[in-house]
């Protein structure tokens, strides 16, 4: 497997911010696709408040380098946006297709 490494993050909005935070994550496409060690980034929705982030990563170092970049900071930045900080878990990839 190409990508064993992986986060899961699990974002919930204050109600009135959400569509900023949806708007904040579909706009950090663009930071996910700078990065060279990051494989796949998927932001989504699960309800009106609910946000989730799974990306993998072909490295630990690769996952690392990620955790310290652009897209959390500007989670870190926009914290007002959020109803508590974001829970972000590493994940090892059992399967892919």
């Amino acid at each position: 497997m190409n990508t064993p490494y992986a986060f899961v993050a699990r974002i919930e909005a204050k109600p009135e911010k959400a569509e900023n935070v949806a708007a904040l994550l579909a706009g950090a496409l663009p930071l996910a696709e700078a990065e060279a060690g990051t494989v796949d980034w998927y932001a989504a929705r699960t309800s009106p408040t609910t946000f989730w982030i799974f990306d993998t990563f072909g490295s630990e170092q690769a996952r690392t380098a990620h955790a310290e970049g652009e897209i959390v900071a500007a989670l870190t930045a926009n914290a007002e946006l959020l109803a508590g900080a974001p829970e972000i878990l590493s994940a090892d990839v059992l399967a892919a297709k």
